[in-house]
């Protein structure tokens, strides 16, 4: 697995913080281009929502050379064994620079050092081909999985 730092496009160094009293706001106002809204969140904030509510999911800062840029959790099925990533939204503004692969990157490292951590998994709608391209070049291979009309992917670590 790749090891940090992780970086986008631009050069800038990608890493992920903890949502705090200092970033939330910034966090929850990422928000995708219009025509992704068909797929992620209108605004990061519903995300951090879903993870202070549902008791799954942990929300994630992304950050670019320290400041907001995105959003992205993560959650351990304790039944099934794998960890899943969900609610990954890079800013609009911050877009086509590489951030969102280098964010993937930098949670794939985080989980893979869990010792319990085998396998990472994630869903995306079929039409989402920016998604579909991503995770495929990072690996992730097709399960035969749906999680309501999303296709699951999965990464051995």
């Amino acid at each position: 697995m790749d090891r940090p730092p992780f970086a986008d496009g631009l050069g800038r160094v990608v890493t992920l913080a903890e949502v705090d009293d200092d970033n939330w706001r910034a966090v929850a106002d990422v928000a995708p281009h219009d025509d992704q809204r068909e797929f992620v969140a209108a605004l990061a904030a519903r995300y951090l929502l879903l993870s202070a509510r549902g008791g799954l999911w942990n929300s994630l800062a992304v950050l670019a050379d320290g400041g907001v840029v995105g959003h992205v959790m993560w959650a351990h099925d304790a039944e099934g064994g794998a960890y899943w990533i969900g609610g990954m939204v890079v800013d609009a503004a911050e877009q086509g620079r590489g951030t969102g692969r280098a964010a993937v990157r930098a949670l794939l490292a985080r989980l893979a050092s869990r010792p319990d951590c085998r396998e990472v998994r994630l869903s995306y709608h079929p039409r989402n081909r920016a998604a579909a391209r991503l995770y495929e070049s990072l690996g992730f291979t097709p399960t035969g999985e749906r999680e309501d009309e999303e296709l699951v992917v999965a990464l051995a670590v």
